[in-house]
């Protein structure tokens, strides 16, 4: 089955809220990890593979003025819109697949919350990293959540990557630096536990323009 009608049947069959493993009723994590950012309330943010989750009205909530959700089910993103109702306006809903998706504009923050931990082929992996690249600006941020090491090895039927913090930092590269970790004991909504591993890494800010040789001030070598 395609991942999108994958995902597709998973959110018209099941209730957001009571019969999928990854719902929280209150983001803590990545609240917390967005505010640490210290972002201005006009600067863009991107949660990926966002859907039915409750961060988008959280940031608005917060004051957040460019909030995108980018979701392969357009399901999972209707029931978001749904919740928020007439706010629902104040927000971009993107339905795409993050690994073929082509960014319409730069974003300060790229908020993941287990979505690269599916990705298991290496092709997924390049293709993924390359719409973050694309995405994020230099001195911008990306917060993540994976499976830890000592997580589930599968999650709804699929088998997952599990990541720490040198693995991941591997992936993205060495143009990200790790500024924040941290772990979390997710509980289900039917009372298991999941350990999940937060990432917050910053992008290098962009190296400053080298003068022209015949720009005033510059000494001819």
């Amino acid at each position: 089955m395609k991942a999108k009608d994958r995902w597709e049947k998973i959110y018209r069959e099941k209730d957001p809220t009571a019969d999928v493993s990854w719902h929280q009723a209150h983001p803590a994590n990545s609240l917390r990890l967005i505010a640490a950012a210290g972002l201005a309330k006009d600067q863009a943010i991107i949660d990926v593979g966002g859907g039915a989750s409750v961060l988008a009205g959280c940031l608005l909530d917060a004051g957040f003025q460019v909030v995108a959700v980018l979701d392969i089910s357009a399901t999972a993103l209707a029931h978001a819109r749904h919740r928020l109702g007439p706010r629902a306006q104040a927000v971009s809903w993107i339905e795409a697949d993050v690994t073929t998706f082509d960014p319409p504009r730069p974003f300060h923050l790229w908020h993941d919350r287990a979505v690269f931990h599916f990705l298991t082929d290496a092709g997924a992996h390049r293709d993924y990293l390359r719409t973050l690249k694309r995405a994020v600006v230099p001195g911008g941020h990306v917060i993540m959540a994976t499976f830890a090491t000592d997580g589930p090895s599968q999650c709804s039927g699929l088998e997952v990557v599990r990541y720490d913090a040198g693995s991941l930092g591997a992936e993205l590269g060495a143009e990200f630096r790790l500024v924040e970790q941290c772990r979390e004991r997710h509980v289900t909504p039917w009372q298991t536990e999941q350990r999940f591993a937060w990432f917050r890494f910053q992008r290098n800010a962009a190296p400053a323009a080298r003068p022209h040789a015949d720009a005033p001030g510059h000494a001819r070598l």
